[in-house]
């Protein structure tokens, strides 16, 4: 066992269609200062490695798509393959197949995003030390099993760090730590990433894993691993809560990439992750986990985001862009277009005057933005006005033409059943969509899930949505007795049965969704 020398894991289960981004960051600041790390993608590995098993099954679509598994992996990373939907649907349904009948036969619910067993919940904590303990019963096990020991025997790690950002993830994340622990004593396992961040800043955390894991860190983990192999100068406190050193901020340190660059991901070429800021810079929408966590803003310097974007682009050649920031500042997207990053880019977008502009729009277009994902939210103004989302209407409809006239896809983001909003909302949400169908590319259709530590809990009559102590959200009675059942009715019957709607809907990719969406706009 050696202390310098870290080991981070990407576990089970997440879209395998690009690298992960937080460990890519990780380890630039780890290199930076001059510690050994190695990554290891095993969500893609393991999907790879349940995709070449041997199936059992009597049906012909199954048979079908086990004969051409090696075809259609090839299929989703040819670019010829995004200009012809139906081809693309094909194939992922096929692959996506595969890893269903694998889980049906071993009792597990599995696919290309997801990841249930039926006896245990990733949102209670003793199923997950469950988890920890029986790891032998997890699906990946034979895989994890042999990857694991051999890349402690020729690597010996001091530290193994699980970036866990997904539910999907937690019960494959805490079988390969349990898995760990029993074959060695000596290595301090940690866990950090989007989950563990957000368990951690709930007002009543309590850590019921502090037996089992050594560390658990809640933000950026730079500091932290820093702290414990010994470069006490990295940062001021190296406590893990999101604080990071002068050095950090100074140097603002460039994800690497060069360990999962060799990984084949289900896209045509390389999709460099890339965050350009912590937070929202908005930060006032009542409905937003970031809003009820009170995750603080904090934005990289625009030029250096530019002079980073640029960088990776030299170095790595990215077929695509994804600026995984909760939204965009109008600085930076003014930024972007006037320095592009030298290649196709796509990111969130909040609905502002910039976006009303032809010329900016075209700007940002000759940039390489392909894609804007926006989240409107509600095609009704009181609904909007009421969850503070500062969105005019007008402003929303002009942004729309801009962008579809300057030939930038828009990936628009609907919610329904917050507790502002009626039947009669809803029917203006529908009619502002149907009205507005030409100006639209995708769309996605979400419920209202109440956030368990948000201000709306005081006022609404709430219960259980999980039966877990990790569990985000709450279900509420509607205010106006517009309830997730006559939401979902609505949605199904006549929400995404109207003539205009429909067919945005259908441009959807399947699984991937807005991750490969803008693959089909590049060309």
């Amino acid at each position: 066992m050696n202390n310098n020398k870290v080991l981070l894991i990407h576990p089970p289960v997440s879209k395998p269609c690009e690298p992960p981004p937080g460990i890519a960051k990780l380890a630039g600041a780890l290199k930076k200062y001059h510690i050994e790390v190695n990554i290891i993608d095993s969500n893609l590995e393991g999907m790879m490695y349940l995709n070449q098993l041997p199936l059992q099954a009597d049906d012909t679509w199954t048979h079908r798509a086990f004969s051409r598994r090696k075809q259609n992996l090839e299929i989703i990373k040819r670019t010829k393959t995004y200009q012809n939907p139906d081809r693309y649907r094909q194939a992922v349904f096929e692959l996506n197949r595969i890893l269903q009948i694998h889980g049906r036969n071993a009792g597990v619910n599995i696919s290309l995003t997801n990841y249930q067993q039926p006896d245990l919940s990733p949102v209670i904590s003793s199923d997950l030390i469950t988890a920890y303990k029986s790891h032998e019963k997890n699906l990946f096990f034979p895989y994890f099993e042999k990857r694991l020991r051999e890349v402690i025997t020729n690597d010996n790690p001091g530290i193994i760090g699980f970036s866990v950002n997904f539910l999907n993830q937690a019960l494959c994340a805490f079988a390969m730590a349990g898995y760990l622990r029993k074959v060695t004593r000596n290595i301090q396992i940690i866990m950090g990433g989007g989950l563990i961040t957000s368990w951690k800043r709930q007002p009543a955390w309590i850590n019921p894993f502090e037996e089992i894991i050594d560390h658990l860190i809640a933000g950026p983990g730079e500091d932290a691993i820093l702290a414990l192999v010994g470069k006490k100068n990295y940062g001021k406190e190296g406590n893990g809560e999101g604080y990071h050193g002068e050095d950090y901020h100074k140097d603002h340190i460039l994800p690497d990439f060069d360990k999962l660059i060799s990984n084949q991901y289900l896209s045509p070429g390389l999709i460099i992750p890339f965050s350009a800021s912590s937070g929202c810079y908005w930060g006032k929408c009542s409905f937003c986990p970031e809003t009820a966590e009170k995750n603080l803003y904090e934005q990289t310097p625009k030029k250096i985001v530019i002079s980073q974007l640029k960088q990776l682009t030299n170095r790595y050649s990215p077929a695509l862009i994804h600026l995984t920031d909760n939204t965009l500042s109008p600085s930076l997207l003014k930024e972007m277009a006037i320095d592009p990053p030298g290649a196709p880019w796509y990111g969130f977008a909040r609905i502002t005057n910039h976006l009303t502009d032809i010329g900016f729009c075209m700007a940002l277009k000759k940039s390489g933005c392909v894609m804007l994902q926006i989240g409107l939210e509600s095609g009704s103004q009181n609904v909007i006005d009421a969850f503070k989302k500062g969105i005019d209407l007008k402003i929303a409809e002009k942004a729309l033409a801009c962008l579809k006239q300057a030939g930038i896809a828009t990936y628009v983001y609907l919610l329904f059943g917050t507790p502002s909003e009626t039947e009669t909302d809803a029917l203006k949400t529908l009619d502002f969509t149907a009205q507005h169908s030409d100006n639209i590319s995708f769309l996605n259709l979400s419920i209202f899930n109440l956030p368990i530590y948000s201000e709306e809990t005081n006022s609404l009559n709430t219960s259980h949505f999980y039966a877990g102590d990790l569990s985000f959200y709450k279900n509420f009675n509607h205010p106006s007795g517009w309830n997730r059942n006559k939401v979902r009715e609505f949605l199904d019957k006549r929400f995404k049965r109207h003539p205009a709607i429909a067919p945005i809907l259908r441009n959807d990719p399947p699984v991937f969704t807005s991750n490969h969406a803008a693959l089909f706009c590049i060309h």
